[in-house]
């Protein structure tokens, strides 16, 4: 069973910057993809990033596009979210999840989920 622990998040001003880090305990070689959704109360859950295991392939949300980028320690099956240029409607519970999915977009397709670390951006 894998199990997927965040960290990283917390309060930061305008323009900052967070790392957030996604640890996959006990993955499967079939669990191919690692997303970082983002969720605020009230709204769907939103795609912020994905990264694939084997080939590394990236794949970013139109809002947070050249300001965050995804990438992976495989020998530490942990994938990060460096999140640059902060902005306040960035405010949101973000958490990170697995599975082989048709389409890394859909939060739906995604089988094992964290616990999720807030991130506040404040003006």
């Amino acid at each position: 069973q894998e199990q997927l622990t965040e960290s990283g998040g917390g309060l930061v001003q305008v323009g900052g910057s967070l790392r957030l880090s996604c640890v996959v305990s006990g993955r499967k070689i079939s669990s191919d993809v690692t997303g970082w959704f983002r969720q605020v109360p009230g709204k769907a859950r939103e795609f912020v990033a994905a990264i694939t295991w084997i080939l590394g392939g990236k794949y970013y949300g139109d809002s947070v596009k050249g300001r965050f980028t995804v990438s992976k320690d495989s020998a530490k099956n942990t994938v990060y979210l460096q999140m640059n240029n902060l902005r306040p409607e960035d405010t949101a519970a973000y958490s990170c999840a697995t599975g082989i999915v048709r389409s890394i977009y859909d939060a739906d397709q995604y089988e094992h989920w964290g616990q999720g670390t807030q991130v506040t951006v404040s003006s």
